[in-house]
């Protein structure tokens, strides 16, 4: 397993070295018998079809197949307001045992970008990150584009009719499009949809000219031989795009990950919290999941209790960061 990553980039001048390790929540003995006696709802922050529901669909049948919840998990998508109707739904539901929440960067922007909600990621409970995932620069296979040298000169002479979808406002896509209109001298315009899976599918049926999917939310669109993988913002070349180079060996250090990480609302037992964090757990080790990581380019070590919000707030601080460079805050 590839060790975890870290997360920013140079040209924003932002760089994380990601926390390693495995936490415990407090509860001993007694924590570990209290089970679900209800349903449980699996919160995803976006819409059908992206990242995170791929993974939550995933987790659910993982969960079912290992026999490993006495109670059944159900996805229930809350996208609106890239991720901020989740938020709402986890804060009311303050200490609820039978709920818990898939998350991505929108974790991190939405509560700064919306300081309205008072939303303090600081006081979700941290069950388990389950991965960090690899962002990729894509373009339909009839542009011709075959190299991040023809993407700059094409988009460059398209100017701001250029059309880069991604998921949600002030979201990790609208932050990788502004990194890259800043390091090549670009004009692309970003266009915000409700999920992955939406955004994968407008490039592949040609309505914007460039997206950065993950690899798991273009993936069938890549293996139908519809879109094009140009460069990736990891340190290294994935597995699965061996021929593709990364931005750092184009001369452009632009690091970029997405936490894939559980979490429960505020005020959860301690109870309640081993069971998530021992069940998500058995779920990070399982033969499916660990494939999958491979498969899908996943990377990074299962991380839990104060390890895991540790790492959270010093995302925090870095997308504070960068989205005070694009303006979106103060």
């Amino acid at each position: 397993m590839a060790k975890a990553g870290s997360l920013g980039s140079l040209v924003l001048g932002i760089c994380l070295a990601a926390v390693l390790g495995l936490g415990v929540f407090p509860g001993g003995a007694e924590a570990q018998s209290w089970e679900p006696r209800q349903p449980v709802e699996l919160v995803i922050m976006a819409g059908k079809g992206g990242g995170a529901d791929k993974m939550a669909r995933r987790f659910k049948r993982i969960i079912e197949d290992e026999e490993l919840s006495p109670v059944p998990f159900v996805p229930v998508n809350k996208p609106e307001g890239s991720g901020a109707e989740a938020l709402a739904y986890m804060a009311k539901n303050r200490g609820n045992p039978h709920i818990v929440m898939v998350t991505l960067n929108s974790f991190y922007t939405t509560p700064l970008r919306r300081p309205e909600l008072k939303i303090d990621i600081d006081t979700f409970t941290p069950i388990g990150r389950m991965a960090e995932d690899t962002f990729v620069l894509w373009v339909h296979t009839d542009s011709q584009i075959q190299s991040l040298d023809d993407f700059v000169a094409a988009a460059k002479a398209k100017g701001d009719k250029w059309i880069m979808a991604g998921t949600g406002k002030s979201s990790e896509d609208n932050l990788l499009t502004d990194t890259l209109n800043a390091a090549y001298g670009l004009r692309m315009k970003y266009v915000p949809f409700r999920g992955g899976g939406r955004v994968a599918k407008e490039l592949a049926e040609k309505r914007a000219d460039s997206t950065v999917n993950n690899p798991a939310e273009q993936e069938d669109y890549y293996l139908d031989g519809r879109t094009r993988p140009l460069a990736v913002f990891t340190p290294e070349r994935l597995d699965m795009f061996t021929d593709v180079p990364t931005f750092k060996e184009r001369g452009r250090e632009m690091i970029y990950f997405m936490q894939r990480s559980i979490v429960g609302p505020p005020g959860m037992s301690q109870e309640a919290a081993a069971f998530y964090q021992d069940l998500f757990r058995e779920v990070y080790e399982s033969k499916d999941w660990q494939d999958y990581m491979n498969q899908a380019s996943l990377r990074g070590h299962f991380l839990t209790g104060k390890e895991l919000k540790s790492y959270w707030l010093q995302e925090r601080d870095i997308h504070r960061d960068l989205l005070a460079k694009m303006g979106e805050i103060n």
